[in-house]
């Protein structure tokens, strides 16, 4: 540590820590509008100057050294500090108390009050700039910007869209998007970090205006009227009088605002912020302390919320009425289920029947879930959406590293020199995690490599770019394997010490040399040279897959693949190194660590393990079935074959998600008796013989657990709609309804029984887990966590990983004659999986409003197509109608279809074909023909979508352009000049 005199008392310092962090947790007061301790030093405000050692200095930008002298308050600090924010209130009019963003927070207001600033020198200047509204989402005034530069460098090195930037050389300066396009029709993606990061009002939340304060609804004329009698008002009065009724006013408005910290619904990452609500109205989602995201969001997370409040959210039970539903009370619905499950399984035995947890629920309701299932009903019938997904790449690391989870945290990923992207839309998929990656590789060199069939925008960041054809990937990281080893390239040492069964995996490995793989996948034997020396020399790889991987008939094998790739180059064990299958919804990852499998107990334990049962059956007080149960796949044969009677299934929409969907939807036409229990009326909900209404997570309390083992609580935002109830109480009120006692109040007591059950989560309490506090699994009793897997041991008895040989077969549905293209899918940036929610989002609606089938350039020319050309698509197994998309994301005979739709989705034409271990649908490996129709419309993409925009990359917000302007002068320096004698030039 260093130590360092700030106004005359001792503080110690990290060498190279930034001066004003030192400042600030010394408990000082600075002024500093563009500081942002998550942007680091911009240095376009000048509020922060300080003097060290006799010198001006921007604090922000100032690192610490041993024994250096600071004064913040010195008459020179002091007059630099208020000549710098009067031009900062050049750009900004003050009018606070009528204003949406006067609620404590706001940067200009705190420091006009820190300053004890009462009247301007320089006047304000509007600029000569009308307001852009045209984004959806939020707008912004370039008459109250700053030009502080926080959007900018939030947009160009945060996120890495690359969309805004600043105009120093105009006469009046502001911030643009995609060069001067008006923001509705730029490359900006709608995630919200711009207005995140605004220091004042500039830009705002659409859905805070005119809502936030008392008097800032008011009509825009009147509006205008009050601004301007407070501007009169200022040169008599000062600006500290006008603050005082502004802080009043922002004082009556905390007791209408609630501020709650949630975790959101979507993705696997696991961004968690707070959530500012009046009443029902949602103002805000405001990032900062998350420990994944901090301040970054998607337009999902930022903006996605209007479901919550839909008026189509189901809020009463319904009961099948031949073909019709009619409205039902809670007790005669719970009544009628308990009455039919005991039918059907005095009838046919406990295992006619099944149960489906959500991925989208609390690990608290998968537990009750699967608990209803073994302790309640008796069968090991219970699955979740995880086996459409991630069952691969958790059996892969199973079988190699003995966890099946994220080895490390997405900081991990940020920090390691090469990240190998293999079938994973990232930036689509995972926006905020691909956020770190790009960040990484544009600021630090961060090598990146990506496979993928499609050239989406993390292969477009590339520094190599591989496109293998369709199912080929464990060829060739195999073959990469191979050469590592046969080159001496393999980390020798870590073998020896750490890994087990090298010999029988390198005997495997004879198949898969460098010409194989060329043969096979397409990709020229320098091309993979090359990528093996990369991750050969890099200091520390992460490998990240998805759905590109684990959607194929060799899912598990090939997620095998990359393990032992992992394990060859020694890249587990430390910081910067790892495996990361990256997890599709907010809760696939806690679904399954907490039980809800046909297999496998909470925390991963067996059902075949006698100990194990043992253990439940004590503290359940009963006796649990002792055979493997019926997966999601093998449910829905099970019906079809008249053996599975009855299924209780919440929050999937497994009728349009599942494989081959319209032999799943015939399956549920069989069903004896269907409990549907959901937000809204389904797809799925049609089958079914009762309708229950669930609450979304704004309206419960509980955890998830995110791709990287994080679990954090969420806090209930909004009591549940009349009517409706969160998920964990009505499977609760069902078990109680089928004879037994379960006495649960508050979701705690429910974690409280997993942790005494569960090794994996021993220590996980509510308490440990309060605000933005959150555990990475394994937890010890102590609360001690894991963030970095595997740094002491690999999890296995002897300590030891495993290398696992593979063999390779060719995907089982190729194209032919007759069906002659491959049909590739997944996931959109702005929609979520088949639309549910997000299609309940007017502002996403707009920007994408219907599914379309991307078309390469040379099949739109071979057979007439343009964008908006409306096709078919036939399979084996189904057939949509939808428009095309000309692209160059997909090349050749190759297409690429969304799945965001209810009316034409994609899975009508997937067939049953799975991943022999998982029974994971091989969704990536289908083969259709197109009938090319003679109706021609529109583009399927709006020209407002953020797809047509033109970013414009820059290092950051390049203040050195707006130093080098003629009116710009450091702050201060004319004061420093007189007191040391000299002139100013």
């Amino acid at each position: 540590m260093n130590t360092i005199m700030v106004d005359g008392s001792v503080q110690e310092a990290r060498p190279g820590e930034r001066l004003i962090d030192v400042i600030i947790r010394a408990g000082i007061e600075l002024p500093a509008v563009c500081y942002h301790p998550q942007l680091g030093p911009l240095q376009t405000c000048d509020t922060c100057m300080v003097e060290v050692d006799g010198k001006l200095v921007r604090a922000c930008a100032a690192v610490v050294t041993e024994k250096m002298k600071v004064l913040t308050k010195s008459p020179a600090a002091a007059a630099a500090q208020r000549e710098a924010f009067d031009r900062v209130l050049a750009n900004h009019m003050l009018y606070c108390t009528v204003c949406d963003n006067n609620n404590g927070n706001c940067t200009v207001h705190n420091t006009t009050k820190m300053l004890a600033v009462e009247h301007q020198q320089i006047p304000f200047r509007p600029k000569p700039y009308e307001v852009d509204d045209t984004n959806p989402f939020y707008r912004y005034d370039p008459s109250q910007c700053l030009l502080c530069g926080r959007c900018v460098e939030a947009c160009q090195n945060v996120e890495v869209n690359e969309t805004l930037s600043i105009n120093w050389d105009d006469e009046h300066p502001r911030v643009l998007w995609d060069g001067g396009s008006k923001i509705g029709e730029s490359s900006c993606v709608s995630c919200g970090h711009c207005v995140t990061v605004c220091p004042c009002n500039a830009l705002m939340e659409k859905s805070m205006l005119g809502h936030a304060g008392f008097l800032s609804g008011i009509p825009k004329k009147a509006l205008s009227g009050m601004i301007d009698i407070v501007k009169k008002v200022e040169p008599e009065a000062g600006y500290g009088a006008i603050l005082k009724v502004s802080e009043a006013e922002s004082a009556m408005r905390s007791s209408r605002i609630r501020r709650t910290k949630t975790v959101c619904t979507y993705c696997g990452v696991g961004c968690s912020f707070d959530v500012w609500t009046k009443d029902r109205h949602i103002l805000k989602i405001a990032p900062e302390n998350g420990p994944t995201n901090g301040i970054s969001t998607c337009v999902k997370g930022k903006f996605g919320w209007d479901f919550v409040n839909s008026s189509d959210r189901l809020t009463t039970p319904l009961i099948r009425d031949g073909d019709k539903f009619r409205d039902a009370t809670w007790e005669e619905s719970l009544q009628l289920i308990a009455r039919r499950f005991s039918e059907i399984k005095a009838q046919n035995g406990p295992d006619s029947l099944a149960f489906i947890s959500s991925s989208k629920c609390t690990n608290e309701e998968s537990y009750l879930m699967q608990k209803l299932a073994r302790a309640v009903v008796g069968t090991n019938n219970i699955d979740n959406c995880s086996r459409y997904c991630q069952a691969p790449a958790t059996t892969g690391l199973f079988r190699t590293v003995g966890y099946g989870g994220d080895s490390g945290s997405i900081v991990d990923i940020a920090r390691a020199g090469l990240v190998l992207i293999v079938g994973s839309n990232t930036a689509e998929s995972h926006p905020v995690l691909a956020t770190r990656v790009k960040s990484a590789h544009k600021l630090r060199g961060q090598k990146l490599i990506v496979a993928d069939l499609r050239e989406n925008e993390m292969a477009r960041r590339a520094d190599v770019f591989l496109r293998p054809r369709p199912g080929t990937d464990l060829v060739w990281l195999s073959a990469i394997s191979r050469y590592l080893l046969d080159e001496g390239l393999a980390k020798r040492s870590f073998l020896d010490q750490w890994v087990n069964g090298l010999e029988a995996y390198q005997k495997s490995l004879d198949p898969f040399t460098l010409e194989a793989a060329e043969r096979l996948c397409g990709l020229s034997v320098d091309t993979l040279r090359r990528v093996a020396h990369m991750i050969a020399d890099a200091d520390g790889v992460c490998v990240l897959w998805a759905m590109g991987v684990t959607q194929h008939t060799m899912a598990s094998d090939t997620s095998t693949a990359i393990s032992n790739l992992l394990l060859i180059t020694g890249n587990y064990m430390r910081p910067g190194t790892g495996a990361y299958p990256l997890r599709g919804h907010n809760n696939v990852q806690g679904a399954s660590d907490h039980g809800a499998m046909p297999n496998l107990l909470p925390g991963y334990q067996s059902v075949d393990d006698a100990d194990v049962r043992t253990r439940f059956e004590a503290a359940w007080g009963v006796t649990l079935p002792t055979t493997k149960g019926l997966d999601n796949h093998e449910m829905v044969e099970a019906i079809q074959d008249g053996k599975l009677k009855s299924l209780y299934l919440f929050g999937e929409e497994m009728s349009l998600v599942d494989s081959n969907s319209n032999y799943v939807q015939d399956a549920f036409s069989k069903l004896e008796f269907f409990v549907v229990q959901d937000i809204f009326f389904s797809h799925t909900c049609q089958f079914a013989d009762v309708v229950l209404p669930a609450a979304p997570s704004l309206e419960k309390e509980g955890t998830f657990t995110s791709t990287e083992r994080r679990i954090q609580r969420l806090n209930q935002v909004f009591e549940p709609l009349e009517g409706s109830k969160p998920d964990w109480k009505i499977v609760r009120d069902i078990a109680n309804r089928l004879g037994v006692n379960w006495k649960y109040e508050h979701p705690s007591e429910i974690m409280d029984e997993i942790a005494s059950l569960t090794p994996l989560f021993a220590g996980v309490t509510y308490d440990r887990l309060k605000g933005y506090e959150s555990l990475q699994w394994p937890v010890a009793a102590d609360g001690t966590d894991e963030p970095l897997l595997y740094t002491k041991r690999f999890a296995f008895p002897d300590g030891k990983a495993r290398l696992f040989p593979l063999s390779w077969t060719e995907p089982v549905e190729q194209p032919d004659a007759e069906f002659d293209l491959h049909l590739n899918n997944g996931n959109l940036l702005e929609h979520f999986h088949e639309g549910n929610l997000t299609y309940r989002v007017e502002g996403i609606r707009q920007k994408t409003p219907d599914v379309f089938v991307e078309i390469s350039p040379e099949l739109a020319k071979e057979r007439g197509i343009q964008s908006g050309t409306r096709v078919e698509l036939i399979s084996r197994y189904g057939k949509v109608f939808v428009r095309a998309l000309v692209t160059d994301r997909v090349h050749g005979k190759q297409l690429y279809m969304p799945m965001n739709s209810t009316e034409s989705p994609v899975n009508r034409l997937i067939g049953s074909h799975t991943d022999a271990v998982t029974h994971t649908p091989a969704y990536k490996e289908a083969s259709v023909r197109m009938r090319v129709l003679p109706e021609v419309g529109e583009s399927p993409l709006p020209r407002i979508n953020h797809r047509f925009g033109r970013p414009t990359p820059q290092e950051g917000i390049g203040v050195e352009r707006k130093w080098q302007r003629q009116d710009y002068s450091i702050p201060g320096m004319q004061l420093v000049q007189l007191q040391n004698g000299q002139k100013k030039e």
